[in-house]
């Protein structure tokens, strides 16, 4: 009997799991099938022969749905493909079609000034006045994030001429959007949905045809409800504000790096987070309409990372910049860990972050009268009664049956509210789950009147508290306030609201945050690209809604300041797009070397610029350097990175023709011969920088570049190398003669071991110079 009931038990189990096999199997999700360069044909061709293919494959079903219904993007400007609602099986039939170059799940991605510009030119040493003026012209700069809120005043038009003519975008109408809100700053502004073609049709002037009219409770806007796309999009292109703060903070006038250049904005992700088959139909949009331009602060987790052909992000870049849009993208926030920056395709300009020469400090002033230094945002009015609060450690306030150790970090649910009512808690932040906003959450939660967090992780980027007293300080400083606690019976402190330090040195540092090389894709090219400022950055907003974000008696602000790579990406588009109106002529490549060449590497100390750590900060840590825009209008030479470099980098990264040729839409390409060899992409992509992942002792590598004068004629460069030691760095020639403009040249380093030699990454850097440009590439060479 008992064995009778085991059996049946087991067949019902079988039944079941059958039963959730065959409907996970058959459950739709959204996926995106990319099928290369584009084959001409107007939208509704294209579209109609994307219905055509999936009704190939739909699968028979008791409601089976039109495959009509399940087509919910279709791109065919920039490159060709579709996103469509497809079970398992459909999408593995789909990834056999012969005109398929792969097929990937529609992944959810993430998105990752008063002084910043003004910090930039004053690095540079140069007088940006002058150099200024040879910067104008009509460069459209597309910014693909949350969309945009049209009322900031960074988006004032005054005396701007008209719309370029080459513009063929739109701006799209909703119920909180008008397309008066759109002006000749900012030009354009799209959105994306989950329902076909996206919303491309909600507005009247949409150029795309035959598709119906959104019902109005679908119809979305690109009206910013995150605030992420407007910061990024001002800190890009925004107009100068005078006398732009954060409620009293960071004053002064607020601009972007390319203030005369256009703005169009990509809404395609929201609180809930960016979805790629929109991502994509941006970028395939953005090419269309006319951008110059395409600033990216959204990228998928470094654990996540998937190969080129199955990444949006790079796909669609590799696209526009097949069309000669210049692609920039955040390198991601997963920093300081080594092999976490992302968006690392040789045809994207990857950006770290930095700090730039201001601080907000927020101090912590004892009962013994001793003054403690900390960083934070708060607007607290604590030290306005006179009074001092009682201090407690959150271990000292731990909440019955709770363990000390989650106390003192202020975890969620641990402090008795009775022992911390009215004193300032002092945490610590030995556990990195319990992010800075939680702890404040915990402790206002608890009724404390103030909080000091003890921690040296991101204590160089400041937390906004709102009005909550809050400061944080690192370990050692955080030594002398428990040691104060320890020595008195009644410890007491008050903390002071925040007052911005300027002129702060040293600076620039990179971001403690900022995501680090090498890519974990390939680690034949140097990634991130280039530095900028990324931390403390302010720029346009979207006003507040939440009250306690709005300091008491105060308006919500117009400018907001964030952190993030995603706020450094848009400095580089900013900056692109500044070299870009005084060079028309010039390619993404071109726009891109000349950022990085003329990087600078010391701070305003005049040192080399620091990690996070206080280490000597490595191409792994910064790329290039901090960007230049000034010297970026004059580098002397450029390294153009063609679009047979690409190819010829995915045949070497292991991509077979036929599929290069799909990407590519030239039927006449062929791999290289040599097959697939990471040493081969170090050695023949003709990058402003250079990676060697694997040098062996007795086995030199020879790397090959060549650079094309774009300064005066009849110029002689000459050659320095920083080598590091146990490292042998040969280069030939030594000089470079170029007796006319846009001439090239050739060279080869050639990298060995030498006596003394420690194995991994060693750094350094060959610079050409004739005396009025120094071409600056920097190496990275892993001895194994």
């Amino acid at each position: 009997m008992v064995n009778r009931a085991h059996f049946v038990i087991l067949v019902l189990a079988y039944r079941l799991l059958v039963s959730l096999s065959a409907e996970a199997q058959h459950a739709k999700e959204s996926y995106v099938v990319y099928l290369g360069s584009p084959s001409g044909g107007d939208a509704e061709a294209v579209r109609a022969s994307h219905l055509q293919m999936l009704s190939s494959i739909a699968v028979e079903s008791d409601e089976q749905e039109r495959p009509s219904t399940t087509l919910t993007q279709s791109y065919h400007h920039a490159f060709e493909g579709f996103a469509a609602e497809l079970t398992e099986e459909e999408a593995a039939a789909l990834s056999g079609h012969e005109r398929v170059v792969s097929v990937f799940r529609d992944r959810a991605l993430q998105l990752h000034t008063t002084r910043s510009w003004d910090f930039l030119d004053g690095q540079s040493g140069l007088h940006a006045e002058r150099l200024g003026r040879r910067a104008s012209g009509d460069v459209i700069i597309g910014v693909i994030d949350t969309g945009v809120w049209p009322e900031a005043p960074s988006f004032n038009d005054d005396g701007m001429r008209g719309v370029p003519s080459r513009w063929r975008g739109v701006c799209m109408e909703g119920p909180d959007f008008k397309k008066s809100d759109c002006n000749k700053k900012l030009i354009g502004a799209r959105y994306y949905g989950s329902q076909p073609e996206s919303a491309a049709s909600a507005s009247p002037n949409a150029s795309l045809s035959g598709a119906a009219p959104l019902p109005a409770e679908t119809a979305g806007s690109p009206r910013d409800t995150v605030g992420h796309g407007t910061h990024c999009a001002s800190t890009a292109a925004g107009a100068a504000v005078v006398d732009a703060d954060y409620y009293g903070l960071a004053r002064g006038t607020a601009k972007g790096g390319a203030p005369a250049s256009r703005v169009a904005t990509y809404k395609v992700c929201t609180l809930g987070g960016c979805s790629s088959s929109a991502l994509l139909k941006a970028v395939d949009d953005a090419v269309s309409d006319g951008v110059d331009v395409i600033s990216i602060s959204i990228g998928m987790s470094s654990a996540l990372a998937s190969d080129f052909l199955s990444d949006p992000i790079a796909l669609g870049a590799f696209h526009a910049n097949q069309r000669g849009v210049l692609v920039v993208c955040s390198g991601g926030n997963d920093g300081p860990t080594p092999y976490t920056v992302v968006n690392s395709a040789p045809w994207i300009l990857t950006v770290a972050a930095s700090t730039i020469d201001r601080t907000f400090q927020s101090s912590v002033v004892l009962g013994n009268g001793n003054v403690i230094k900390g960083v934070a945002i708060n607007f607290s009015n604590q030290s306005l009664s006179g009074e001092r609060y009682p201090l407690v450690t959150g271990a000292e306030a731990a909440g019955r049956y709770t363990p000390v150790s989650e106390a003192s970090n202020c975890y969620p649910g641990s402090l008795d509210a009775q022992k911390v009512a009215g004193k300032i808690v002092v945490c610590v932040g030995t556990n990195s789950m319990v992010a800075r906003r939680v702890k404040k959450l915990v402790a206002e939660g608890s009724g404390a009147s103030g909080l000091v967090l003890i921690d040296d992780e991101q204590k160089d980027v400041p937390f906004d508290a709102g009005s909550l007293a809050f400061s944080q300080v690192g370990n050692d400083v955080g030594a002398q306030i428990l040691g104060y606690m320890i020595s008195t019976k009644n410890p007491t402190a008050v903390i002071l609201p925040t007052e911005d330090v300027k002129e702060f040195k040293p600076a620039p540092m990179v971001a403690s945050f900022s995501a680090r090389g090498p890519g974990g894709l390939t680690e034949s090219v140097l990634k991130p690209d280039l530095m900028a400022p990324g931390v403390s950055i302010l720029a346009a907003a979207m006003p507040s809604t939440d009250k306690a974000e709005v300091p008491a008696g105060k308006k919500p602000s117009a400018f907001a300041i964030k952190s993030g790579t995603s706020m450094a990406c848009p400095h580089v588009a900013g900056a692109g797009a500044f070299v870009k109106s005084a060079h028309p002529g010039w390619s993404p490549s071109m726009i891109r070397s000349a950022l990085m060449t003329t990087a600078t590497t010391t701070n305003n100390l005049g040192k080399p610029v620091a990690s996070s750590t206080g280490a000597a900060a490595t191409g792994h840590d910064m790329g290039a350097g901090e960007i230049s825009p000034l010297r970026a209008l004059s580098p002397g030479l450029v390294f153009d990175t063609t679009t047979k470099d690409y190819l010829n980098f995915l045949c070497y990264y292991g991509y077979k023709d036929k599929l290069v040729r799909k990407v590519s839409g030239d039927a006449g390409f062929a791999c290289p011969p040599g097959g697939t060899s990471p040493d081969l992409i170090a050695t023949d992509l003709n990058y402003p920088s250079i990676s060697v992942p694997r040098l062996v002792s007795g086995k030199p590598v020879a790397v090959s570049r060549t650079a094309m004068n774009v300064g005066p004629s009849n110029a002689t460069y000459e050659l320095a190398v920083e080598a590091p030691p146990g490292l042998s760095v040969k280069v030939s020639p030594e000089r470079l003669v170029f007796s006319r403009r846009w001439t090239t040249a050739a060279y080869k380093v050639t990298f060995a071991t030498a006596a003394g030699v420690s194995k991994g990454y060693a750094y350094g850097a060959v610079t050409w110079s004739d005396g009025a440009h120094s071409v600056r590439t920097p190496f990275a060479v892993n001895v194994v």
